[in-house]
C-alpha cells in the first residue's frame, strides 16, 4: 500500500522547503506522480527520445535552460514540442531561471504544471528525493507497541490484553522511549530497512486497561518519545504453556517477514513473576552484540562446549593409544 501523490499535494507539502512557485496558469495540478524518481530530461531536449523516463518528475537546471536558449527558435520549438508530447507529471526549473519561449505556451497546451524553485539543482535533488522515497515506500499497519530500547527498535506483539502496552510503559519509566502504541505504521526504506511510526491522531498516547489514556510526553517529558524508529526485533508475547516448544539456547534464530524484509523474532512466554521489562532490555543488548559487534552468546557457548568435547576426546584417544 502506497499513498497517492498528485502534483498539487507535492507543491503544498514542499512549497516552503523547496521555495516553490507555480509559473503560468495552474494546470496539471491534479496529475498523479507515479514514480519515486526525479531526473533531468537530458538528451530528450536534443531530440533523442529513446529510453526517456517520462513517468518521472522532470528537473531542468541551468545546463538545460542554457542549452535551450542556445538553439534557434525553430529547433527549440521542435524539441520542446517533442518533450511535452510525453505524459510527464510536471517539470521543475531550478535557480529561479526563466524558461525560454515557447516553453510555457507548450506546457500549458499539454496541461503540464511548471514549478520554479529558487534552490540550486543539487540542493533541490537533495531535498526532494527523500520525500519521494518516503511517499512511495511500501506501507503496512501492525497491531502492537514500538519502543526504542538502547537504540534498538523493539516491536511488541501478541494477543489483545496480554500486556504489550504495560511492558512498554515500564520501559519508558526506566528511561527508554515510546514510538507508537496499539497501531503502528511500518514502511520499507530501500531493500532491508523498516521504519515504524504512530498514527497522527493517537501518536504518543497509550491506553492502559483500568487506567485509561495516558499522554506520555506530558507525564514523562518530551525525551520519553520519538517520532519514528527503525524496527529491528519483533518480540512476541505469549501466555505460558508447559507443553509449548521453547528455544532454550538461542541457536535457532527465528525470523518474521514484514514487507519482504526478514526481521529477528523472539517469543517470550509469560508467567507470574517474570520480569518482562528486564528481558526486553536484554533482548536489545543481545541484538546490539550480535549485529553490531558480531558476537553471538549462543554461538560462543556452543563453540566453547564443542571445544571442551574435542579436548576430552583427544585425551581419551591419547590414553587409549598409551595403553597399547
Amino acid at each position: 500500500m502506497t499513498q497517492r501523490l498528485t502534483v498539487g499535494k507535492l507543491i503544498e507539502r514542499l512549497k516552503d522547503s523547496l521555495e516553490l512557485e507555480v509559473l503560468g496558469p495552474a494546470v496539471g495540478l491534479d496529475r498523479e506522480i507515479t514514480s519515486p524518481e526525479a531526473s533531468s530530461p537530458g538528451l530528450v531536449l536534443a531530440g533523442y527520445i529513446n529510453r526517456f523516463p517520462y513517468q518521472r518528475i522532470q528537473v531542468l537546471g541551468e545546463t538545460e535552460i542554457t542549452y535551450l536558449q542556445s538553439l534557434d527558435a525553430a529547433q527549440r520549438a521542435a524539441h520542446l514540442d517533442q518533450f511535452f508530447s510525453f505524459p510527464i507529471p510536471c517539470a521543475f526549473i531550478t535557480k529561479a531561471l526563466e524558461p525560454p519561449e515557447p516553453f510555457m505556451r507548450l506546457a500549458e497546451e499539454a496541461g503540464v504544471a511548471i514549478i520554479r524553485s529558487r534552490l540550486k539543482t543539487a540542493e533541490f535533488y537533495r531535498l526532494i528525493k527523500p520525500f519521494l522515497t518516503d511517499q512511495f515506500a511500501p506501507v503496512t499497519t501492525m497491531h502492537g507497541s514500538l519502543a526504542d530500547v538502547y537504540g534498538v527498535g523493539l516491536f511488541f506483539t501478541g494477543k489483545s490484553g496480554i500486556g504489550k502496552s504495560e511492558c512498554v510503559l515500564d520501559l519508558v519509566e526506566r528511561g527508554h522511549r515510546l514510538v507508537a502504541d496499539d497501531l503502528v505504521f511500518v514502511s520499507r526504506r530501500g531493500n532491508d530497512v523498516l521504519i515504524g511510526r504512530g498514527h497522527e491522531l493517537q501518536r504518543h498516547f497509550m491506553e492502559i486497561r483500568g487506567v485509561g489514556l495516558l499522554d506520555i510526553p506530558a507525564i514523562f517529558g518530551i525525551h520519553a518519545v520519538r517520532q519514528q524508529k527503525r524496527l529491528e526485533v519483533v518480540v512476541v508475547l505469549e501466555e505460558w504453556d508447559a507443553n509449548a516448544p521453547v528455544d532454550r539456547t538461542g541457536l535457532d534464530v527465528q525470523t518474521i517477514d514484514i514487507l519482504g524484509v526478514q526481521i529477528p523474532k523472539i517469543t517470550v512466554h509469560l508467567n507470574p513473576g517474570k520480569n518482562i521489562t528486564v528481558i526486553a532490555e536484554v533482548i536489545a543488548m543481545n541484538h546490539l552484540l550480535r549485529y553490531y559487534r558480531g558476537y553471538d552468546s549462543a554461538t560462543a557457548f556452543n563453540e566453547r562446549l564443542m571445544g571442551q568435547m574435542r579436548r576430552k576426546s583427544d585425551v581419551q584417544r591419547y590414553l587409549q593409544e598409551d595403553d597399547e
